[in-house]
């Protein structure tokens, strides 16, 4: 006959503190009174608001606190989805409004006779190419205070709030992608830079203005960077010299003039030309 447990040993292994502690959290958090107050004070913050078609980190973020201990009641989950609809709030406070005409400068970059080096080589080895050139376009870019709004194909877009910090990352661009070297093919990069007002469209930018300056960067050569009198105007001349290009582009302005920008490494300044 097996002795029968005595005392303690009925009641099985004293709990640990870490185990009273989750225990005191799990009742907190589903005790009735604060699942009212955390209710009342989602009630509170800001409505959700569906912000463009594509999902957020915050839509997402949202999605996940939802799911926590979706079966019952729970003051930490209302909590944090008020959490969230305040940090929402808040973005689209800071936000532009897609439908206000927003003042960038716009870079285009693109790959000059790239095709034709493609249709020679394998996918591995055009699929590496433009690796290595999105990669180092946009460290120099983001370096510069640009962000990066699209990759195409062989070039790139992206928008700077200053327009000298765009013509400086244009020429960091050219010359560091001729500095790529791929089984004895070396690409050549040029750069168009055009200053305007298009209109923010979720992540992207639309208008006629980045029309211009996707023309302006066609018009350059290799290694080349051209900018729009806008852009020069407010990013100014000093340590350039320009040359103003013919320049003739559908859906562009005639009256647009359009320039080559080189560095000056000399101490005589801006010359004009």
């Amino acid at each position: 006959m097996n002795p029968t447990p005595h005392g303690d040993d009925e009641l099985g292994p004293e709990p640990s503190p870490l185990q009273r502690a989750g225990g005191l959290l799990a009742w907190t958090d589903a005790s009735a009174p604060l699942v009212r107050a955390a209710q009342f004070a989602r009630r509170l913050a800001p409505p959700e608001r569906a912000v463009g078609g594509a999902s957020t980190t915050l839509d997402r973020l949202a999605r996940a606190i939802e799911d926590v201990n979706a079966e019952r009641p729970s003051a930490v989950r209302e909590l944090g989805l008020a959490s969230v609809q305040v940090w929402q709030a808040m973005s689209r406070r800071h936000r532009p409004d897609s439908t206000a005409p927003i003042a960038v400068t716009i870079l285009f970059t693109d790959l000059v006779d790239f095709s034709r080096w493609a249709l020679r080589v394998g996918d591995d080895q055009v699929l590496e190419l433009l690796s290595d050139v999105n990669v180092v376009s946009e460290r120099v870019i983001t370096d510069r205070g640009g962000h990066v709004v699209k990759t195409l194909g062989d070039g790139m877009m992206a928008v700077f709030a200053d327009g000298r910090h765009a013509i400086e990352a244009a020429h960091e661009v050219t010359s560091a992608v001729s500095a790529i070297v791929l089984d004895d093919y070396r690409p050549a990069l040029r750069a168009g830079v055009h200053t305007g007002a298009p209109r923010a469209v979720g992540d992207d930018y639309l208008g006629v203005d980045v029309n211009i300056a996707a023309r302006v960067c066609a018009a350059a050569g290799p290694g080349e960077v051209f900018a729009s009198a806008p852009t020069l105007e407010l990013a100014g001349t000093d340590g350039y010299s320009i040359r103003r290009r013919r320049f003739r582009a559908k859906g562009v302005p005639k009256e647009l003039k359009v320039y080559r920008v080189v560095p000056r490494y000399d101490d005589g300044g801006f010359a004009g030309q």
